[in-house]
């Protein structure tokens, strides 16, 4: 997954998380957050990727 993928997915789970409480909806509230970790997980691995390709690893 791309770095620009990882942060839709983030930004995508952000939405959800602030309808959620908006409508004081605590599943979509949770799932928006579920999302955001796991787009933030998926941003840090592409990070490290990065790094260890231009560190000729």
């Amino acid at each position: 997954m791309s770095k620009a993928k990882a942060k839709a997915k983030q930004a995508k789970g952000k939405m959800k998380e602030t309808v959620g409480k908006a409508t004081d909806d605590l599943s979509m509230q949770a799932e928006g957050r579920g999302e955001q970790i796991t787009g933030k997980t998926q941003e840090v691995a592409e990070k490290a990727a990065d790094r260890a390709k231009k560190s000729g690893r």
